[in-house]
């Protein structure tokens, strides 16, 4: 059997040709630009180097072979940019991973105070182009007050790329990003202005935020939500999506207050012909089924969960398994097969006993253990 090649993430989003196609860009409006040398130099050095790094890379040899005043580079940058993207559209509009370089080079060498007024309206622009949240940071630690005085302002903005970069650039956990200095309840204001948003691309970006939050301080995003489901400002079809995908940590965890909160009671149930493989295979998967019956009638949330072997001890993962609304008595048939891959992208599994959990509406209602072979 031939072996197919393997995907690599950094060589598909940096590689020869959008490297050519950024300097091309950079050369037609500034015509002194060696783009040649820029892209050899660039290049050269990518099979050493992870994804994140060619991004700082691609931004030093910006700097190298731009000219050394800022402002007059920045304005270079700014002129090379392709068009906006889409203002029309509403979701699943990232940009094009080649233009991180230049937020990156704004957040580099644009971060002096007396440059802020101008690096900021350049990763405006830029946003509109490519997601700014990583750059953004920067600035928000340098300059706190000045910086989310002016996200709190694009907050209201017309286009949508920079109304969600004023979510997701001040969430508390953004993964791959550095961390944030400010109190959470400073982006507050923000998000109040944009949950009623139009775009789910910028409220799922609220939504994550919340989640963010939630994981210090739970009693702060149940009254945030209590308080902008009580305005009625967004429809309640995205208000509900904006609840349970902002809440879906608390959830996992069966924390009481939140199931208080999303109306679902303590359920009495019936639990018979539970079966569950007992010894599975690495690559392959972990199968079980059950019949569920409940003493009353009620929407429900059945997770599971699966405690895997670390090289500390073990840990536990939560995995999503059926939101529904039973009725009294009513038997629920269900059947599920997980897939234990030994390398993930997010842990490597371990061989050894593991611990199965089945949960109802938050609490433990079945317990097993299987063996990874």
């Amino acid at each position: 059997m031939e072996n197919k090649e393997k995907f690599s993430l950094k060589d598909y989003l940096f590689n020869i040709p959008k490297v050519e196609k950024i300097a091309c860009e950079i050369h037609s409006v500034y015509p002194d630009f060696n783009k040649q040398a820029f892209i050899e130099d660039v290049i050269s050095e990518f099979p050493k180097l992870e994804l994140k790094a060619r991004i700082d890379h691609i931004r030093d040899m910006m700097f190298k072979y731009l000219p050394d005043d800022y402002e007059t580079a920045l304005k270079i940058l700014l002129q090379s940019l392709p068009a906006e993207l889409d203002p029309e559209k509403t979701d699943d509009d990232f940009g094009d991973f080649i233009y991180a370089p230049h937020l990156e080079f704004v957040a580099r060498y644009g971060i002096e105070r007396k440059y802020l007024e101008l690096s900021l309206s350049a990763i405006k622009e830029m946003t509109k182009r490519f997601s700014a949240e990583n750059a953004i940071r920067f600035f928000i630690n340098a300059h706190p007050e000045e910086t989310m005085a002016t996200l709190e302002r694009w907050s209201n903005d017309d286009n949508y790329h920079v109304r969600r970069l004023c979510s997701e650039g001040t969430r508390p956990k953004l993964p791959w990003s550095p961390k944030i200095n400010i109190p959470a309840e400073q982006a507050v204001p923000i998000l109040d202005n944009l949950f009623y948003d139009k775009a789910r691309y910028v409220t799922r970006s609220v939504a994550n935020h919340l989640n963010d939050i939630s994981k210090k301080d739970k009693k702060l995003v149940l009254e945030i939500l209590k308080r902008w489901k009580a305005s009625e400002k967004q429809n309640d079809r995205e208000m509900d999506y904006i609840i349970n995908h902002a809440l879906r940590t608390l959830i996992k965890g069966g924390d009481p207050d939140t199931m208080k909160f999303l109306g679902l009671k303590e359920m009495v149930c019936e639990l018979s012909d539970f079966r569950i493989d007992k010894k599975v295979e690495m690559n392959s998967r972990l199968n079980f089924s059950f019949q569920l019956k409940t003493s009353s009638p009620g929407e429900i949330i059945l997770d599971y969960v699966i405690w895997f072997i670390n090289r500390n001890g073990s840990g536990k993962k939560v995995f999503k398994l059926k939101r529904t609304i039973v009725e009294k008595g009513e038997a629920l048939q269900v059947k599920k097969s997980h897939l234990l891959i030994e390398n993930m992208t997010t842990r490597k599994l371990f061989r050894g006993a593991h611990r199965f959990e089945l949960q109802l509406n938050g609490k433990v209602i079945k317990q097993e253990v299987f063996d990874l072979v």
